[in-house]
């Protein structure tokens, strides 16, 4: 089956030098990666450029993605050119929920005033920073394959694993995808392989986990 797996994070610039980013290494999806090579099918993987595991990379075709509309723009390539051959898709990519805005400057005296700079002086004051949320990519996963089973993540790091397992249920009615895998310090230890509202299986590890998703595919 031809899969595509995203992995890894993206980032959002400041200015030329600055960004915005988070703590995810691309791990999980890179093994998930392998792990459908290994079985047999074809995989695109799409990694973050600052993806930092450093583990080998099976995959038979690797294209590197940077910003958050940058990964949007390979996905959509890809839906362009072969939308009706992807089986199945695997959003594992950790996503920045927010990107830059509008930048103030406070100097000395309190004021502010919007600055605009390819680097920001670090010596003139205090900067303010707005944060602007980016695009969901996974919402707009099912426009782009229509026909592919589309598998989300939702990682939490405050609450419980019932709340964690609630979120996953809305992203199946929200985003219309088929799967979605619930963990992170909320979820506990372990894997929550969500599939309908009231249905979810727990899978001890990563194995486990990727074992299932390769089963749910070949359904």
């Amino acid at each position: 089956m031809n899969c595509i797996v995203t992995a890894g994070p993206t980032y959002e610039t400041m200015d030329n030098v600055r960004r915005l980013t988070n703590f995810s290494t691309g791990r999980l999806g890179i093994e998930l990666a392998n792990f459908l090579t290994a079985h047999g099918h074809a995989v695109t993987l799409l990694l973050g450029e600052t993806a930092t595991h450093a583990g080998e990379i099976k995959a038979q075709q690797v294209e590197r993605f940077t910003t958050t509309a940058d990964l949007s723009g390979k996905l959509k390539k890809i839906s362009a050119e072969s939308a009706e051959s992807a089986d199945a898709v695997f959003h594992a990519a950790a996503v920045s929920d927010f990107g830059f805005g509008k930048i103030w400057l406070r100097n000395a005296a309190g004021e502010l005033a919007e600055v605009k700079s390819a680097k920001f002086s670090t010596r003139a004051g205090t900067l303010l920073a707005e944060l602007v949320p980016t695009p969901k990519l996974i919402t707009e996963l099912r426009g782009w394959f229509p026909n592919a089973k589309l598998v989300g993540w939702k990682y939490e790091v405050d609450g419980d694993p019932a709340g964690v397992i609630q979120k996953a249920e809305d992203q199946l009615t929200d985003c219309d995808t088929d799967v979605c895998v619930a963990n992170g310090p909320a979820y506990g230890s372990g894997f929550g392989l969500v599939s309908d509202v009231g249905h979810c299986t727990h899978l001890k590890d990563s194995g486990a986990l990727f074992a299932a998703l390769e089963k749910f595919i070949r359904k």
